[in-house]
């Protein structure tokens, strides 16, 4: 056991956040905490790294372990780049490195005894380097930065100059490197995009430590956890297993207590009927079993009625009108920002009752084409025609559709002048804005609660078409199922943007790869996705892009010039494998020279000699892991 809570308690004034959590993390296990936004997972996070005190309990590392925590958000000061930022958690294994160098200049100008004292520092320290992984440690900063998506370009840019979400994700990749014991992160997946994801995924899973991670990504929390750990209402409880077996546990729990508490009141309604007739009777003997059956009543234990979680919202999404067949058509479509092109002559179209899922890398232009779909931006060349009857509906993720200074109350109402204040109070109250709560000003907001009003102003709108932008940021596991339900009931059309995996997995029937400067095309969810573009595409990231199958891929065809270049393409990656291949080949015949040439007495009684050998080797070595990596990603 790395970690141990125990019957922690915190209470923030008369709001109860967490009574008496007791839980532990083993090692190696990787955790998840679970809970509605403000259940109190971050408050459980900053308890056990010491940031919180708690009211009472415990959280208790096991000795000598170390711990790494992210937080959601970072504030990171650095005067450094973005490479020296995070090459300095390896700041011991450098001061290694420069020592061993200033140990070879020594030896160098030493003799005799001294020469021998020195080889033997030179020695343990080597091989300290080497169980740090010192020859491989520039390899391993690359291979993170890479890994969290930043290019080789981004590695110069000052820390200083970057964005919040950037910040995070240096912060990230510290942690990673530093590898701690346990790892706490805290909404680590918010910032990366899906490539970034399913890496992070497989370096946790590899992670020789233990993982305690905060997440709202089901997908992710599907594929590291072994243990779900839920706070609700302050209670804390544990499932073993991933997020979907936690999900039909808690689905069973909860109809076991739904069951449990109707026939108890069945049980209750039924005792009272037969008091009341034995008393209606009027006789001694009657009216004494009735008291003895009133006692039994009052001693028994009443249970509470188990809260209904998936009516706390109500979205009701529907069409006033049914629009044509054909919804959208595009054609042509290019857009570029200065010396950046993001796409170029885009060809698509939607069909009614199509709910179609727009992804890609971040920067390559989805929430470009969504903004001039809506008109909020000119294209480049190209058009999109909408079909007959078509009234569309628009989600923006920086809810700019909002207006900061008004009021809930006010936001809907001028929108919807013809709606009674009745109605509109109904309205906010579905998305669990009730009482004085709908007099809050909009820049008053958390984008939780942005969230909420925007789809409440869509709920109202009557749209046949949903044009969504990233629908399920900052809301909470529970809100983006009831929003999965929801969407997988309305009978329009529905063209999304989305990072959340499993949010569309669960609802597309389409998806749109944007990659590349151009559309793919797949008739599936997200796991259909992925199958398809692993099977038909050379594998360049953890989750590889994919070339189009002619049948099945029916739009975003390769023209005659992108298949030649991806040939090329292919040609080269089978050139770059035959070299690495030939060089590995040699530098292991190298290794193998040098390891005969050192059971020569005429070598290993040389010191000069034995240095100079074991220098090359040790360059080999390093050499060698750097082709073996690209070996792996290249075959």
């Amino acid at each position: 056991m790395i970690l141990s809570c125990q019957n922690i308690s915190k209470a923030f004034g008369t709001d109860v956040i967490l009574k008496n959590a007791s839980f532990h993390i083993e090692d190696r296990e990787k955790a998840a905490v679970v809970g509605i936004n403000g259940a109190g997972k971050s408050t459980l996070l900053k308890i056990i790294v010491g940031e919180l005190d708690a009211d009472s309990g415990e959280a208790v590392l096991s000795k000598g372990k170390t711990i790494g925590y992210l937080a959601q958000h970072q504030d990171l000061e650095s005067t450094h780049t973005i490479y020296e930022e995070l090459l300095s958690v390896k700041q011991d294994v450098l001061d290694l490195e420069a020592a061993m160098h200033a140990l070879e200049l020594q030896m160098k100008e030493l003799d005799g005894e001294e020469l021998e004292t020195a080889l033997s520092q030179y020695t343990r320290l080597n091989h300290e380097f080497e169980q740090k992984n010192g020859y491989a440690c520039k390899s391993e900063v690359i291979g993170v930065l890479k890994g969290l998506g930043f290019e080789e370009e981004d590695f110069t840019k000052m820390v200083n100059t970057l964005s919040g979400g950037q910040k995070t994700r240096v912060s990230l990749g510290k942690l990673l490197l530093s590898q701690p014991d346990l790892i706490l992160l805290d909404e680590p997946t918010n910032h990366l995009d899906m490539n970034s994801i399913a890496w992070l995924e497989t370096f946790l899973l590899n992670y020789s430590g233990a993982v305690l991670v905060v997440a709202h990504d089901r997908y992710f929390l599907n594929r590291i956890a072994t243990k779900i750990i839920e706070i609700d209402a302050g209670e804390v409880t544990v499932f073993q297993g991933n997020y979907s077996d936690y999900a039909a546990k808690k689905a069973q729990l909860r109809e076991a207590k739904m069951n449990a508490w109707l026939n108890q009141q069945r049980e209750i309604r039924h005792q009272e009927e037969v008091i009341a007739k034995l008393k209606s009777f009027n006789r001694e003997k009657s009216i004494r079993r009735a008291e003895s059956r009133e006692k039994m009543l009052e001693k028994m234990e009443v249970l509470e009625k188990p809260s209904e979680v998936r009516s706390e919202m109500h979205i009701t999404l529907e069409p006033k009108v049914t629009s044509g067949n054909d919804v959208l058509t595009v054609e042509h479509l290019s857009k570029a920002f200065g010396p950046l092109t993001l796409f170029t002559d885009l060809n698509f179209s939607i069909k009614r009752g199509e709910r179609v899922a727009l992804i890609g890398n971040n920067g390559t232009g989805k929430t470009t084409i969504l903004k001039i779909l809506n008109g909020l931006l000119d294209a480049d060349s190209g058009s999109f025609t909408l079909g007959a009857k078509v009234r569309i509906g628009y989600y923006d993720q920086e809810h700019h559709v909002l207006h900061p200074e008004k009021t809930l109350f006010e936001e809907i109402s001028d929108a919807y002048p013809d709606l009674d204040n009745t109605t509109i109070r109904s309205t906010l109250a579905a998305f669990l804005f009730t009482g004085d709560e709908v007099f809050k000003r909009i820049a008053d907001l958390s984008g939780g609660e942005r969230g909420r009003v925007s789809l409440a102003k869509l709920m109202l709108s009557e749209a046949n078409f949903l044009i969504l932008d990233e629908p399920t940021n900052h809301l909470d596991i529970v809100s983006k199922e009831i929003l999965e339900q929801t969407l997988n009931r309305y009978t329009g059309t529905v063209l999304y943007v989305s990072h959340d995996r499993y949010f569309i997995n669960t609802t597309a029937t389409r998806i749109l790869d944007l990659t590349q400067g151009t559309l793919v095309n797949y008739i599936g969810n997200y796991d259909y996705y992925l199958e398809k573009r692993d099977l038909l595409t050379p594998s360049s990231s953890p989750e590889a892009e994919e070339k189009p199958d002619t049948k099945e891929v029916s739009e975003g065809r390769l023209d005659w010039k992108q298949q030649k270049e991806e040939q090329a393409r292919q040609r080269k990656r089978e050139n770059d494998l035959k070299k690495t291949e030939a060089e590995i080949f040699e530098l292991e015949n190298r290794d193998n020279e040098i390891n005969e040439l050192l059971t020569k007495e005429e070598v290993y009684t040389d010191v000069a000699e034995c240095l100079k050998l074991h220098k090359e080797q040790e360059a080999l070595k390093a050499r060698l892991e750097i082709l073996y990596e690209q070996w792996e990603a290249l075959a």
